[in-house]
């Protein structure tokens, strides 16, 4: 038993998995096994889903007469054809009238801990039809896209539900934009609408959003109407635009507080949600009413992930990133509740991230690497000063994972018992392409089950599975009801960036690997690949090797070419606190790399910076870093959540 157990990091329960929600699952359809589901879900999507929907109780208006429907083409696959439908029926109205209707459904807490607002499922509702009348009120209609420029507060999820109740659609704005990400993508969806706030605390300090929005909206044609929520009152200055700007307070107060939800077709759009951009001008994924809600909410995250009515949801996230979506989304479908912060995860004290999982009795919470590598630079002992024995399921998402925050966060904070469960998917899709269940095993920043149903398969250039072992692209052999319905108004860029690659196959853009005891990782993106000697690579092994040196938080390796190698490698790292950033540390560093991966690995340079480009989500680009290194122009930095830190590498790199 013993040398089992050695062979991974964690391992279900015999209770944990009997008591999962993936187990009653295998029970409804009569599968025996988690391999025989996956297989059979790969051969008929369809059946995947009608199961799905029956086991989590998904509402229609009216139902639908065919589920899947790829007369047109696996890339223009319509599902639930003919039902209608709305995500607000299914996320709020489905209580209506139950004991879940006086439960609490979000907990709010500001940057100031005595900062502290809650709502039922009874109260939040009456404050989305109130908002709901509002909007009616200032002309928004089906199908008018409407920009969601907003923080962590309480009223962003409101209008989140409230914009889909009157079946306008959502456009999440990441809340730290400047002008110009704003521009763009309020021009590319020709956005009638946007809702804001004049600002929001940030580390103490006031910080401005309607003025950011004001100068956006100078070169934004098409917006009629901003409807501002006084959050910071006198601690900012909000001019208002005679005839354009309305006040929130104001519209909301002569509305009801009920209101009938509008039934859409089940793939009206209901999300227009960008990607990051960073390889040409932002994509418009179309998210439709049925889809989110079929796939990431009822399959992936409650079937596979066991989130259950009992947990308490809380992901720090930003709604300008999916997880925004998924936070409002997940509890409120299933009865759950919701903690939102708005803030940083350690400000007004480094510790605040745990104790908001502690004085909130979170038991569901999500975390991305780049998160835990901020956090861990405190060191364990501000862990230990907190209680987080409510937790139950702790997942992470975001981007890959290197070995040491990896290994710290689930020994300090799962203390080696609590599953750990990565999921990846992205916007595109709408959900997970791999995910982490109760019924498998886990090693550091591992998968167990390919998305299901999805038809998930792992591939060399030309389409042809790869070995145990060996890395290849990812890609989607089947519809997946979660995936975008094109590009925003853009049909040829969407074939080209996801299907015409291998004809026939989604074409994600992740490096995967399948091992020898059936579990998946996710090693970057494909376009990140470094090849050395004629040897394929992805930058997270070399990454890992450098922070378990434990001198730096983060790393960034990208290949530039080299006419002996094909490519060299440059790491770009973040030192830890308290290490000296010296050319003594450049040599060990170097030497870590050589002693891990071979000689031919041997980095052409070694730079140390205080912080390295992240997108709003948090994930590392690396393309930015390569065009610094190589010269390059970085491109566009619209989505970039800190571009100072492209000035900072630009700066050192002009000095090498």
């Amino acid at each position: 038993m013993n040398s089992v157990k050695s062979a991974f990091e964690w391992l279900p329960s015999a209770q944990g998995m009997a008591d999962s929600n993936l187990s009653a699952f295998l029970r409804q359809t009569g599968e025996a096994t988690l391999e025989n589901l996956s297989a059979r879900a790969d051969e008929d999507p369809a059946w995947l889903m009608q199961e799905v929907m029956s086991f989590c109780d998904f509402r229609f208006y009216k139902p639908y007469t065919q589920m899947l429907d790829t007369s047109q083409g696996i890339e223009r696959a319509s599902w639930c054809v003919g039902g209608t439908t709305n995500i607000v029926l299914n996320c709020l109205d489905r209580h209506r009238g139950t004991s879940t209707w006086e439960k609490t459904f979000l907990v709010w807490e500001g940057e100031d801990p005595g900062a502290h607002r809650a709502f039922t499922y009874g109260e939040f509702d009456a404050e989305v039809c109130r908002l709901a009348g509002a909007l009616q009120a200032l002309g928004i209609a089906r199908g008018d896209r409407v920009g969601l420029f907003m923080p962590n507060l309480p009223e962003t999820f409101i209008a989140f539900f409230a914009l889909l109740k009157i079946g306008a659609i959502v456009m999440p704005l990441f809340s730290g934009f400047g002008p110009q990400p704003l521009v763009a993508r309020l021009n590319d969806g020709e956005a009638k609408a946007v809702l804001t706030v004049d600002g929001t605390w940030r580390r103490g300090a006031p910080g401005v959003m309607k003025s950011v929005l004001d100068e956006a909206l100078q070169a934004v044609p098409s917006v009629e109407a901003v409807l501002v929520l006084r959050h910071l009152g006198d601690a900012i200055d909000c001019p208002m635009v005679l005839g354009r700007d309305h006040d929130w307070a104001e519209a909301i107060a002569s509305q009801a507080s009920d209101m009938a939800t509008a039934e859409m077709d089940a793939e009206a759009p209901s999300v227009l949600l960008y990607t990051s951009g960073t390889t040409g001008r932002p994509k418009g994924c179309v998210w439709t009413h049925v889809g989110f809600l079929a796939s990431m909410v009822t399959r992936d995250m409650h079937i596979c992930a066991d989130f259950k009515s009992s947990d308490r949801f809380f992901f720090m996230s930003d709604m300008g990133w999916m997880v925004g979506a998924m936070c409002a989304c997940i509890p409120s479908y299933f009865g759950g509740s919701l903690l939102v912060a708005e803030g940083t995860p350690d400000y007004p004290d480094s510790g605040r991230f745990w104790r908001l999982l502690q004085d909130h009795k979170v038991t569901y919470v999500g975390v991305a690497p780049t998160l835990i590598r901020s956090l861990m630079r405190n060191g364990d002992v501000e862990v230990a000063r907190y209680n987080l024995s409510m937790l139950r399921v702790t997942v992470s998402a975001g981007e890959v994972w290197t070995r040491a925050p990896w290994d710290w966060f689930f020994e300090h904070v799962c203390k080696k018992t609590l599953p750990f469960l990565n999921i990846v998917g992205g916007t595109e899709v709408g959900g997970c392409n791999f995910v982490g269940t109760l019924h498998g095993p886990l090693r550091p920043g591992s998968f167990d089950l390919r998305g299901l149903g999805a038809g998930v398969a792992i591939v060399d250039n030309i389409g042809r599975p790869v070995a145990d072992g060996q890395i290849g692209e990812l890609v989607l052999c089947n519809p997946n009801i979660g995936m975008t319905k094109g590009l925003w108004r853009d049909e040829e860029r969407y074939l080209d960036s996801y299907w015409r690659t291998i004809p026939g196959m989604w074409v994600h853009g992740d490096l995967a690997m399948r091992d020898e005891d059936g579990l998946y990782y996710i090693l970057g993106r494909s376009d990140d690949t470094i090849k050395i000697s004629g040897k394929r690579t992805g930058p997270s092994e070399i990454e890992t090797l450098l922070a378990a040196t434990g001198k730096v938080s983060e790393a960034a390796v990208v290949g530039v070419p080299d006419e002996l190698k094909g490519s060299a490698l440059i790491c770009v790292c973040v030192v830890m606190p308290g290490v000296k950033a010296d050319a003594e540390l450049k040599r060990e560093l170097s030497a870590a790399v050589v002693q891990g991966m071979g000689s031919s690995y041997r980095p052409k340079l070694v730079l140390l910076v205080s912080d390295l480009p992240k997108t709003r989500n948090m994930k590392i680009m690396r393309r930015v870093v390569r065009s610094v290194v190589c010269g390059d122009s970085p491109g566009d930095l619209s989505s970039l959540s800190n571009p100072l830190a492209v000035a900072e590498l630009q700066s050192i790199c002009s000095r090498v």
